[in-house]
């Protein structure tokens, strides 16, 4: 499913922000919904997912309940279906960089677009940190990092007619290897090995196109770059028989993984050990400052198992943590949206009649 992501910019006010919209980030979307709380989910990666669609989209994942088998991409999706009644509003593309209490005990939350929101309370699913593309360790590359060196692809026509270089063996790799084919003047996959953690398909395509003529694969490694005019002309590759050859290109792509790092949050003022945020109890999952929550991969606490199903466990929990703050005069009951009428009412759905 597709999620449209609001323009940055501009100020928002909510009861709730979650931050990071991996699969536990959007099962938080939905406790909260149940609450008939309303949240807007941040991530510093371009699509919803997280981990699971960045890194392995297509390999199966076997400990969903219910579920005897699905994708990183199949779960995020359904996922997404889930929680659709709850309109969450999402911003994509950016990183959290301040988090300030207020005078009146909300928070101020801004990102690295300009994207402010004032919030009663803050969800932190982000995995284990915001993910960062891996950039090339060779001496000078940085230089023409956004003008001829790119970890992202964000507008594909200005790689159109252009003589590629895409380094890397996963799936973003041959993906945009072989969309490329055609579009491109002419598209070089440069991997250090022949052995690819792609889908099997992407590979059997890629290696039927080198075969065609159509893209070539070259096994190696960047050793060095040649420039001319102040722009990048080559790329020297040494290979496995150790002789190194150069390499022309008009742009580099580069899809080496991503690396997570905690980034910002460690300036929260959040209590921290080994990267990951302590929870004051198991009970709410609440962090050391009221009002912050931590719940997925980014917390720790005695007994603490980094499974996509305990997270969803502690998004509950939190959700019902969280609720006195957003409704301090309010008793909150527990209900089953099994028998529930008004759970019904806020999922959409219609209440069964049994005989």
């Amino acid at each position: 499913m597709n999620v449209v992501s609001t323009p940055p910019g501009g100020l928002h006010e909510t009861d709730a922000v979650i931050i990071g919209a991996g699969p536990v980030g959007l099962f938080q979307v939905f406790e909260l919904g149940l609450l008939e709380i309303k949240a807007h989910v941040i991530d510093s990666l371009s699509a919803v997912g997280g981990q699971c669609v960045e890194l392995y989209p297509d390999k199966p994942i076997y400990d969903i309940p219910a579920i005897p088998s699905c994708t990183g991409q199949e779960l995020t999706d359904g996922l997404l279906k889930q929680i659709e009644p709850f309109g969450a509003t999402y911003h994509l593309g950016q990183e959290v960089t301040v988090v300030q209490k207020r005078e009146d005990g909300r928070f101020d939350v801004e990102t690295s677009l300009g994207t402010k929101l004032i919030t009663k309370t803050i969800f932190i699913a982000a995995g284990v940190g915001s993910f960062q593309p891996r950039t090339m360790k060779v001496d000078g590359i940085e230089a023409f990092e956004g003008s001829q060196l790119f970890y992202r692809v964000k507008n594909p026509a200005q790689f159109e007619g252009k003589n590629l270089v895409i380094c890397g063996g996963g799936d973003s790799a041959l993906d945009w290897a072989l969309n490329f084919v055609g579009k491109a003047e002419s598209v070089v996959l440069l991997h250090r090995r022949d052995d690819f953690r792609a889908a099997p398909a992407s590979v059997a395509k890629m290696k039927q196109l080198c075969d065609e003529y159509e893209m070539q694969l070259i096994v190696g490694q960047v050793s060095g770059i040649e420039t001319r005019d102040d722009k990048l002309s080559e790329l020297r590759v040494t290979g496995a028989d150790g002789v190194t050859r150069r390499v022309p290109l008009d742009m580099l792509l580069v899809f080496y993984g991503l690396s997570p790092k905690l980034g910002p949050i460690a300036e929260w003022g959040l209590d921290i050990e080994r990267k990951q945020l302590k929870v004051v109890s198991t009970e709410k999952f609440e962090t050391n400052v009221p009002g912050i929550f931590a719940v997925g991969d980014i917390n720790t606490y005695p007994g603490k198992k980094k499974l996509i199903l305990s997270g969803f466990h502690e998004a509950a929990l939190a959700a019902f943590g969280a609720a006195p703050y957003i409704f301090p005069d309010k008793k909150i009951h527990m209900q089953y949206t099994t028998t529930s009428p008004k759970l019904h009412k806020v999922l959409g759905v219609e209440t069964p009649v049994f005989d």
